[in-house]
Formats: C-alpha cells, sequence, structure tokens
C-alpha cells in the first residue's frame, strides 16, 4: 500500500507534471492507491469537483482510524511543536494515519518533512 496525500493526487487528478505523480501513477497501476479520511475530506472540499473525480475517490480503498489514533496524533504534533516546527492539524492526522498502517506516503507537500525528520513517517 502506498498511500497519496491530497497534494499529490490533485496534480495526479489535473494532470500536473512531477516525481510525485509519476509516483501516483504507478501505485494506481499497481492497485497500490490508499488514502486518509482526511485526503478525502479535503478532495470533496473544493467547489470545482467534478463527478468523475468523485466517482474515482469513491473507488479508493480509505485506511481506517485505528484506536488510540486521536492521542496518537495529539502527542505527534505535540512533539513536532515541541521543536518548533510546523505541524498543522490535517496534516497530522494524515502522517498518524500512515504510522499507524506502516505505509508510506506520497506528497509534494514539503511541510511533512519534519514528520519524516521525527517520526517514521516514510515519504515517497
Amino acid at each position: 500500500m502506498i498511500c497519496v496525500d491530497t497534494s499529490s493526487l490533485v496534480a495526479f487528478i489535473t494532470k500536473d507534471l512531477g516525481r510525485d505523480v509519476t509516483g501516483v501513477e504507478n501505485a494506481f497501476v499497481t492497485g497500490q492507491v490508499v488514502v486518509t479520511p482526511v485526503v478525502v475530506t479535503e478532495v470533496l472540499s473544493s467547489p470545482k469537483l467534478d463527478i468523475e473525480t468523485i466517482k474515482m475517490l469513491g473507488l479508493l480503498p480509505v485506511l481506517e482510524i485505528k484506536e488510540g489514533f486521536w492521542s496518537r496524533a495529539g502527542f505527534l504534533r505535540a512533539s513536532l511543536l515541541k521543536k518548533g516546527h510546523k505541524a498543522n492539524l490535517a496534516d497530522t492526522l494524515i502522517a498518524q494515519s500512515c504510522l499507524d498502517h506502516n505505509v508510506p506516503l506520497i506528497t509534494r507537500d514539503t511541510d511533512f518533512k519534519n514528520f519524516a525528520t521525527h517520526s517514521n513517517l516514510q515519504l515517497i
């Protein structure tokens, strides 16, 4: 499994170019794409969303939230904030979902580098 962040999923949908988009394409081809509940919410929040994207998103497996998730996410965020790093809530929840399921994350959002540096989050 490979988790796709909102930034890379939107880049893939809009046919943008980049190493992350190539990674998303490969994950789709091999059937490895998963998303987090937060990514689903972020993508569906777009007022310009088309029906094909909604259908595609509905077909993707979504990582389940495991017991204790909210506490682990809170502690993860606190650990980064304590060190003076940026850790917005949505990114924290995405990172914690990946950590809970031990899946790497494809993203073009550089804010996730803090999570990778200070936790076991694997970035592609």
